[in-house]
């Protein structure tokens, strides 16, 4: 097992030396505004497409015309963003459906390598499974789901990702974020949290006292603890892993290697780990929000409330 660990390690030290260091993209302090509420939501909406825009600009002057172009579609007037920060990696949160008013919401947490420069296949995803809750919501069930790249994300292939560090960074504003959530949804909204791969990690580490109904663990390498028990919170916990996902191929445990902890622990879709583990068909790792797939409709049936419809692995 430390053997394993060790050379899983060093492929991770050393196959980011060999790539080139991008240059710092300059961008725009996020807007200020006024404490998030549903009276505030559009101004909200209107002030972070006005900093996504001059972050674009700011992308465009430096010769970043990829980062400009990313920060152009996110200024868009039909996006609704809940914050927007274009410096560094980027952070967004960004909204599907009338969140204000919604008695179910999904939040998305990523995993790694998301990042501004990526954001479009995570908002695919969050697009996806927007789409599939109105088509799936009885009448009068109202809907939303917020994208949250709250964080910023380790590599894949990089120390980052096979330590706790950027989760243990990351828990606290994950909490934060879902507080002032519940400002604008009310306290009788169901929310339900959808970690995927190194996100599964942050939710771990977030997951005590969160006021949330689910917890779902998808593509997870783990999260940092033995037991769905020893996350200490009242939300029911779910797993599922697609049947062409690599994670599966990654020893699930943990270990200190030179003074850090490297893993995370217990496989969350095994019994020991005591989750509700559901079937989420043959799909690979970026798979889970594919339309027409056994794992999306699982998904939204979790987020809809409807768990004796949800098919299990």
């Amino acid at each position: 097992m430390r053997f394993l660990l060790a050379v899983f390690v060093t492929a991770a030290v050393v196959v980011p030396l060999t790539a080139a260091v991008r240059p710092a993209v300059p961008a725009p302090e996020p807007a200020a505004l006024a404490p998030l509420t549903a009276a505030t939501l559009e101004e909200a909406y209107t002030a972070n497409r006005a900093n996504a825009a001059l972050a674009s600009r700011m992308a465009a002057a430096h010769g970043d015309r990829h980062r400009a172009a990313s920060d152009r579609v996110l200024a868009a007037p039909s996006r609704r963003l809940l914050a927007f920060d274009g410096r560094g990696a980027g952070r967004a949160a960004e909204v599907f459906g009338d969140l204000a008013h919604a008695d179910r919401t999904a939040v998305l947490v990523p995993g790694s390598d998301t990042s501004l420069d990526t954001y479009e296949r995570f908002h695919r995803a969050a697009a996806a499974l927007h789409h599939r809750l109105t088509a799936k919501a009885p009448p009068g069930t109202r809907t939303a789901v917020v994208a949250w790249l709250g964080y910023t994300t380790p590599g894949t292939v990089s120390v980052t990702a096979v330590t706790p560090a950027r989760a243990e960074e990351a828990a606290p504003e994950l909490r934060a974020f879902l507080r002032e959530l519940r400002t604008v949804s009310g306290p009788k909204a169901h929310v339900t949290l959808l970690c995927h791969s190194y996100g599964s990690v942050v939710c771990g580490h977030a997951a005590p006292r969160l006021d949330v109904s689910d917890i779902v663990l998808l593509g997870s390498p783990g999260t940092g603890v033995d037991t769905a028990a020893d996350l200490r919170t009242r939300a029911r916990i779910w797993a599922a892993r697609g049947g062409d996902d690599w994670v599966g191929s990654v020893p699930h445990v943990s270990a200190d290697l030179f003074g850090t902890t490297v893993g995370f622990g217990t496989d969350p879709v095994s019994p020991s780990f005591g989750a509700r583990v559901f079937a989420a068909g043959p799909g690979g790792h970026s798979d889970y929000f594919t339309p027409g797939s056994v794992s999306l409709a699982n998904l939204t049936r979790i987020v809809l409330g409807e768990t004796t419809e949800v098919t299990r692995a």
